[in-house]
């Protein structure tokens, strides 16, 4: 009997092991997956604990409601990946073989690689809200807080969910305000940018957000260290942003077992075919979610999209046909911008975020790039749909591809296309 092995089981790696276990016969393949952790979080609910939106009992399900029956699941943490051998060394001192593997392993903060950020004020005056230890201690932390320089800053690019950092500054002029402390909190956002997100048409939309609520942009902010004693983080060209609240979003990474396998990139993200999924140095791996080195964004909707790709790469792999379905970079990722609204934004590779309808041309529901009531109902819906469909494999009605029916290009919009080619 073969062993097709997955590696991480959230969001991604849980969904390729429903997806397969109903494809493949038992009889020709066991199916085997491992993680160190018993606990599945609903990532994108993080977001909104500092705010007492959600609170975290509303994120978290034990994993194994999501496992199917009959599957080998392992509880260890990864020790290393030997892909010359087909071998994985676990921590636990068991060592796995596999015919097939799928690396589902995500990425993870890493506010140790910042000079000063794990200093005194850290889960004191500096949050993350990327972990769900970091999301409640900040919601404690605002309970109380009557107002001062607030900054939240990326630490360099990529990271998981985008379009993350704008939704909290948005959630957080919208929570100050119905708190009757908006004059008394000065909000920045420090970007490594040279705008307000990574697309500049979406860019110019967020951008002039962002200064409707008088938000001060700071771009090209390159963070270099963080000084606790002085509150203010320092730029490599030694920009200084004083802070008396620091929200951070810290370098992402994948995870270390990735780097001691020498499989990763410098931030020990895989390399990985952008349209096939495979790695680009083995054939009997295969990568999915935030563990690629993938040009597109580190997004649950990505993992989801790529899973459907995945799925039936995997089946041609296992046959051993052609891997013929490709990936094209699709994202599709709703943007809180309070006062209970949202934006919508549907992009790949090659397209840009534009606006029009969203699934159903002229008529939606939900508008592209245009704040609605709508949009927000949608985010706020899809931890149903999150719990119930997506994370078991079931069949969601979007197409994995990206489509332009509905979407048009403005005038205005088409000046800034022209001027990125």
């Amino acid at each position: 009997m073969k062993r097709l092995l997955i590696l991480g089981a959230g969001t991604a790696g849980t969904m390729m092991l429903n997806k397969l276990h109903k494809a493949l016969d038992p009889a020709e393949w066991k199916l085997t997956i491992v993680d160190k952790d018993k606990t599945h979080y609903y990532q994108p609910g993080f977001l909104f604990i500092p705010f007492g939106i959600y609170n975290k009992e509303d994120v978290i399900k034990p994993k194994e409601d999501f496992f199917p029956r009959n599957t080998e699941v392992i509880v260890s943490d990864i020790d290393m990946i030997k892909p010359e051998e087909n071998k994985v060394l676990l921590s636990n001192g068991k060592v796995l073989t596999y015919d097939a593997l799928i690396i589902a392993t995500g990425t993870e903060i890493r506010p140790d690689e910042i000079e000063g950020m794990k200093g005194p004020l850290w889960h004191r005056s500096i949050f993350d809200f990327y972990t769900i230890e970091g999301a409640t201690a900040l919601a404690e932390f605002l309970k109380s807080w009557e107002g001062g320089k607030l900054v939240l800053n990326i630490a360099e690019m990529p990271i998981k969910c985008p379009v993350a950092p704008l939704e909290f500054i948005f959630l957080a002029d919208d929570f100050f305000r119905k708190k009757g402390l908006r004059d008394k909190v000065e909000i920045t956002l420090a970007t490594p940018l040279d705008g307000a997100f990574t697309k500049p048409i979406a860019s110019q939309q967020l951008g002039s957000f962002i200064e409707d609520r008088k938000i001060k942009l700071v771009t090209e902010f390159n963070i270099a260290r963080v000084d606790n004693e002085e509150k203010k983080i320092v730029s490599w060209d030694e920009r200084e942003v004083e802070f008396d609240l620091l929200v951070s979003i810290p370098t992402n990474m994948g995870i270390e077992a990735i780097e001691r396998s020498g499989m990763g990139d410098e931030l020990n993200f895989i390399p990985t075919d952008k349209h096939t999924l495979q790695s680009e140095n083995w054939e009997n791996i295969f990568v999915i979610g935030d563990a690629t080195n993938l040009p597109a964004s580190k997004a649950g909707s990505v993992a989801h999209f790529e899973s459907e790709i995945l799925f039936e790469n995997i089946l041609s792999f296992t046959k051993g046909e052609p891997l013929t379905a490709s990936f094209d970079g699709h994202a599709n990722c709703f943007i809180e911008s309070g006062d209970g609204k949202g934006l919508l934004i549907d992009f790949n590779y090659d397209t840009e975020p534009l606006p029009g309808k969203f699934p159903i041309p002229g008529i939606g529901p939900f508008s592209l790039l245009k704040e609605s009531r709508m949009n927000h109902l949608g985010k706020m819906g899809f931890k149903w749909m999150y719990w119930n469909f997506l994370i078991k494999g079931r069949e969601l009605p979007l197409d994995p591809h990206m489509s332009m029916t509905g979407k048009y290009v403005p005038e205005t919009e088409k000046e800034i296309l022209e001027a990125e080619q």
